[in-house]
Order: structure tokens, then C-alpha cells, then sequence
């Protein structure tokens, strides 16, 4: 049976958050262009990359964002949205993976290049901070891997029971503000499980698209170095 042609995303249907961080209350800190990043040590996206959401999803995420500073007096934090296929590729290739392989086993702890929903621009990583630029606590930080992914044992499932009251009221703030965007917008969210940070349409949306490439973008929406 032939595999069914998946649509191709225009770079014109992508959204640069930068652009609406002051006014929709938010801060964009692009975790992998830094050096510092918490996964894998190493920088992989450009240092002037862009964060990009698709059109739907950016829509939401700015809906969302202005609600929880109106509603919480709070900011959200984008830590990582579109990330193309030799993106992905490129973080496989990182020491901290290659020192990792139980990661790329299943249940998988990282995507393999081209899955999931963030090299659609169809994924969102978000964080809670102050206005005085203090994070919330969440339970872990962004991007922390559990050396196991059952529930019961990562402390950044949504599902893990183990953390203090004021966790899960700060989770459920993040929860309600994408909630609040997406039925004013009627586009569905689904919140990974696994990881309370990351929102992103629905498997049978973002599935219907084929992932992006660095070279489906324009040279400024790239996100590697040349």
C-alpha cells in the first residue's frame, strides 16, 4: 500500500514568537541556542535562531500567555517550538546522547529525527516565571530526563504524585492558561504526559504534515549555522 503524500508546510504559515514576546507577555529563551542547555550541554541551534510555532498553535500560545499575566500576574518562559529535521539530527549526534543510548531505547526518552510534533512547529516547551524573572518551581526543570519514564518514578510526569501542593498549583496555572487559549481558539492541545512543559496539537493533526527541513525555510528562519 502507498503511504499517504503529507502536506508540506509553508514557511509562511510559520510564526516568529520574538516578534509578540513584549506584548503578549511572554520571554523567549531558546534553550538550544545556549551553550547551557540542560539535555545536551552543547549548543545546536544557531545562536540568532528564532523560536517558530506554526500559525494555530502560535495563536494559542499568545491567547494563553496574555491570559495567565492578566488572570496570575505570571509570564510564560518558550523554551523550544519548531525543530527541524537536522535539528533533531544533530542533538543525536551530541557526546551526552552518544553516553546515553539507553535514551534512543524504548520507551524512547528522545524523539527520532522527524517524529513528533516539534519538527512541525507544532510543539511548544513552556516555563512559568515572575515578572522579576524568577521561575516557578514545577518539580524539575525544563528538559530533565528520568532515568525512569513510568510515572511513578519521573518526577516531571504529569502524572507523578510525589511533589509539594505548591508544584501542582503552579502546573495547574500553566494547564488552565493553555486550556483558556485553546477553547477560546477551538484548536485542541493535547499536554504531554511525560513532560509538564510540553503542549502540542493533537497526533492526528500534526501527523498529517511532513516534517520540516532546514532547507524548507527561509535563510533567516534557519536554525543551524551554515
Amino acid at each position: 500500500m502507498c503511504e499517504k503524500i503529507k502536506t508540506i508546510i509553508s514557511p509562511d504559515d510559520l510564526v516568529c514568537m520574538n516578534k509578540y514576546a513584549g506584548a503578549c507577555h511572554f520571554r523567549v529563551e531558546l534553550a538550544y541556542a545556549r551553550i547551557d542547555n540542560l539535555l545536551f550541554g552543547e549548543r545546536i541551534y544557531r545562536s540568532d535562531a528564532a523560536l517558530y510555532l506554526h500559525r494555530d498553535l502560535a495563536d494559542v500560545v499568545r491567547a494563553a500567555a496574555r491570559h495567565c499575566f492578566e488572570a496570575h500576574n505570571l509570564r510564560f518562559v518558550l523554551y523550544d517550538g519548531l525543530r527541524t529535521y537536522e535539528a533533531q539530527e544533530r542533538m543525536m549526534e551530541t557526546r551526552r546522547v552518544k553516553d546515553n543510548p539507553n535514551w534512543l531505547e524504548e520507551p524512547r526518552l528522545l524523539s527520532p529525527p522527524g517524529s513528533g510534533g516539534h519538527p512541525r512547529g507544532m510543539a511548544i516547551d513552556i516555563g512559568l516565571e515572575t515578572l522579576e524573572g524568577k521561575l516557578l518551581d514545577m518539580g524539575t526543570p525544563f528538559d530533565y530526563l528520568a532515568e525512569n519514564p513510568a510515572p511513578e518514578h519521573n518526577p516531571a510526569h504529569r502524572l507523578y504524585q510525589n511533589h509539594p501542593d505548591e508544584v501542582y498549583r503552579n502546573r495547574a496555572i500553566l494547564d488552565e492558561a493553555i486550556a483558556f487559549g485553546s477553547t477560546g481558539l477551538g484548536v485542541p492541545i493535547f499536554p504531554l504526559p511525560q513532560e509538564w512543559w510540553d503542549y502540542r496539537l493533537p497526533v492526528d493533526v500534526f501527523s498529517q504534515y511532513a516534517p520540516l527541513h532546514e532547507g524548507d525555510l527561509y535563510d533567516d528562519m534557519k536554525l543551524l549555522d551554515v
